[in-house]
């Protein structure tokens, strides 16, 4: 694309489902056109065709591996190259993984950071042009990152996948004292169990109806888009209710 599109755009990973699926519907209801990135294929493509025909919108499906650098550079490459401009960044995808720390597997640790932390540091860097130039030029340039409550309040079992989002919350702290006075902001959604696939195993622990409704992260993360960019919202914390507020 050789001229900046007139509509908001974004790009949003772990989209095929779950969170990353009710982000990309309440951007393209919003008028907005989408990158969508996920590893499956078939889902992402699925979705794309549904949100290009039910609001109109610009809908690019990309399949892509987060723990694969060249997979990550082409998505970036490619959002540029269909819309010119990136107004959000939302980096969803993600992957967890329980286990006691006494005898959790190093190897597992890795796979973990590369996921929830390297592929959302690269593709911010990857990034970063677009997002400078679309807040120059619009005002706001938005980095949204599904973070976890595990990274700020520590739960059992939770030893390796806190730490990963620990450390992406700490991502979006940082961007902002580098980036933000030039409009690019970034937030770190933070949310407790929220009732999707990935928590769908600990419902013999956390029913599942007391989970967080993934509708309402989807809202939370959207909604950052609706505000300027008078004030830095470093992240934002959401849990279950009741008398516990430091819980996932």
């Amino acid at each position: 694309m050789t001229s900046t599109s007139q509509r908001r755009a974004a790009l949003v990973t772990g989209a095929s489902r779950g969170i990353g699926a009710l982000i990309a519907q309440r951007f393209a209801a919003a008028g907005w056109d989408l990158t969508l990135a996920a590893r499956s294929t078939g889902p992402l493509e699925e979705l794309a065709g549904r949100l290009a025909t039910d609001y109109g919108s610009t809908v690019r499906p990309v399949a892509s591996d987060m723990a694969q650098e060249d997979q990550l550079r082409h998505l970036a490459q490619a959002h540029s190259d269909s819309f010119g401009r990136l107004d959000a960044l939302v980096l969803n995808a993600g992957m967890g993984a329980i286990g006691p720390f006494a005898d959790f597997p190093p190897r597992r640790l890795d796979k973990l950071f590369a996921v929830n932390l390297r592929s959302a540091y690269v593709l911010i860097q990857q990034t970063l042009p677009l997002l400078r130039r679309t807040a120059a030029e619009h005002g706001t340039a938005r980095v949204i990152a599904v973070s976890s409550m595990t990274g700020i309040a520590g739960e059992p079992l939770n030893s390796a996948y806190g730490a990963t989002k620990a450390a992406l919350t700490s991502l979006c702290e940082t961007l902002n004292t580098e980036e933000s006075e030039g409009g690019v902001l970034a937030t770190a959604v933070c949310p407790g169990y929220v009732a999707t696939d990935m928590t769908a195993p600990l419902a013999d622990q956390v029913a599942t109806e007391l989970m967080i409704d993934p509708v309402d992260v989807a809202e939370v993360a959207v909604s950052l888009t609706r505000l300027g960019g008078s004030a830095v919202i470093p992240q934002i914390v959401m849990t279950r209710p009741g008398p516990h507020l430091w819980r996932a």
